[in-house]
């Protein structure tokens, strides 16, 4: 009899252990397309043997637990591959919102206008207005001539300050996306200090039991890594310590246990972060690559053309207006891209094509037209502002904001590659295959038929010996 319980008792546990193997396949399939998802494994053991009167008997198959199948090292390498990527996208949008801001797409060659049949950009203006001076000096008296002219010489302070405007707009934009980012920062720490505690909670008892919620952990921390860089410290009870870095390589601790660390700030140069305030060294992340782009390309560029802005007026006026007393055509004071204008007094009746020479005198609009090709030169007496042409100088300028996009085309190209060969790893690890599990399933199903049939034996026997044994 005892040894007939026995083995009734033991099918119990195995049909038990072989049921809980099923709904984790089953599991397992209902997140095959949940990519925050490691899948997951039954654990079966042995309960334990026992000396009984005809010797040593196991006391049955049980469920031990879940194993998760994660590979921590290569989570945190993807962690860090996703921080690189955001980084280079956030730079390479802040580069095509610029591009698009100047109206014109660009190369690393150079700036190409946007319409090559009406020629919109910053560059065919500047030309227009040198064509125009051409124009004024083959016919000074001319009318039609001094329209245009004047007519040029607005589309291109126009152009100008358009062009520094939405540059200027450009980053301001940047910046309220590092405020965004900076807000999802703060509610991702919070949320992963949260389910540190919950997953402390949970494995007090039972290490590594807390399957879900370290799969929701690891998906915000990934979502963090998007942000700003970040290192994993793990500490007992299957919770980890988030820190960041400083510009000493020294820890600065965002999240500890299951407690924010003082919440990232940004000042508007500078990320902040922990306990007391600490600026952090961004390598990589979205806000990285934010401020590289605000920082970087986009207020060089508008660097350059204050300085190509300045170049023009005082080069345009030295020519319009040599010996002073006769009025400037752009206005000279605090000459920036957003700020040039044409001086007030410039009119069709007032333009000047000499000063004071016949009616039909050309030599100051000649002179303003050569300045088309005249080479400035910073080391000049007295020194200029820029270097080469006016138009060499701006098809400079706008090169560097296109060999900016490029590189940031190439790295974004070559981190996706990187990134997914990362991830094709840990899927390998960590994602759930429809065919193992198919099979799994099909294998766990046919050890719970078994047992099954075991029991219904086990029953039939005990039923035998209980309620028929005996009678005549």
């Amino acid at each position: 009899m005892s040894g007939l319980f026995s083995s009734l008792s033991s099918t119990v546990k195995a049909l038990n252990a072989h049921g809980r193997a099923l709904e984790t396949a089953g599991k397992n399939l209902a997140n095959v397309n949940n990519p925050a998802y490691a899948r997951q494994r039954v654990l079966y053991g042995d309960r334990g043997t026992v000396l009984t009167p005809t010797g040593a008997e196991s006391l049955g198959l049980e469920a031990l637990g879940i194993e998760q199948l994660r590979d921590s090292l290569v989570d945190r390498q993807l962690m860090r591959e996703i921080s690189l990527k955001s980084s280079f996208t956030a730079e390479q949008a802040g580069y095509q919102r610029a591009q698009a801001g100047l109206g014109q797409s660009i190369s690393a060659a150079g700036a190409t206008d946007s319409s090559s049949a009406s020629g919109n950009g910053l560059g065919a203006a500047l030309d227009r207005l040198f064509t125009s001076f051409q124009g004024l000096a083959a016919s000074p008296t001319d009318v039609g001539a001094r329209q245009s002219l004047l007519q040029t010489a607005a589309i291109l302070t126009d152009r100008f300050q358009l062009a520094d405007t939405r540059l200027a707009q450009v980053q301001t934009d940047l910046d309220a996306q590092i405020t965004s980012d900076v807000s999802s920062a703060n509610t991702l720490l919070s949320t992963i200090a949260s389910l540190n505690s919950q997953i402390g909670r949970f494995e007090v008892n039972a290490p590594g039991s807390a399957v879900d919620l370290r799969d929701q952990r690891q998906a915000k921390l990934e979502e963090l890594a998007a942000k700003i860089p970040v290192e994993l410290h793990d500490v007992a009870g299957g919770q980890v310590q988030v820190v960041a870095k400083d510009g000493a390589g020294a820890d600065v601790i965002l999240v500890d246990l299951a407690t924010v660390q003082g919440p990232v700030a940004f000042d508007g140069t500078q990320l902040l972060a922990g306990t007391p305030a600490t600026p952090l060294a961004l390598a990589a992340g979205a806000i990285k690559g934010s401020l590289t782009a605000r920082d970087g390309a986009v207020q060089a560029l508008r660097s350059n053309l204050d300085l190509l802005a300045r170049q023009l007026v005082t080069s345009l006026n030295a020519a319009y207006n040599p010996t002073g007393a006769t009025g400037d055509f752009f206005r000279a004071t605090g000459v920036t891209a957003g700020t040039i204008r044409l001086e007030a007094a410039v009119t069709t009746v007032s333009l000047k094509a000499s000063d004071g020479g016949a009616a039909g005198d050309n030599t100051i609009a000649l002179a303003i037209a050569q300045l088309a090709t005249r080479p400035f030169s910073t080391a000049g007496a007295p020194p200029d502002v820029i270097d080469g042409t006016l138009g060499s100088f701006y098809s400079n300028a706008v090169s560097d904001l296109g060999q900016a996009l490029a590189g940031a085309n190439a790295r974004v190209d070559d981190q996706d590659n990187i990134e997914r060969l990362v991830r094709s790893q840990r899927d390998s690890i960590s994602g759930v295959s429809l065919d193992e599990e198919m099979a799994d399933l099909l294998k766990y199903q046919r050890a719970f038929q078994a047992s099954s049939r075991v029991f219904g034996v086990v029953d039939e026997l005990l039923d035998l010996v209980v309620n028929r044994l005996g009678r005549g």
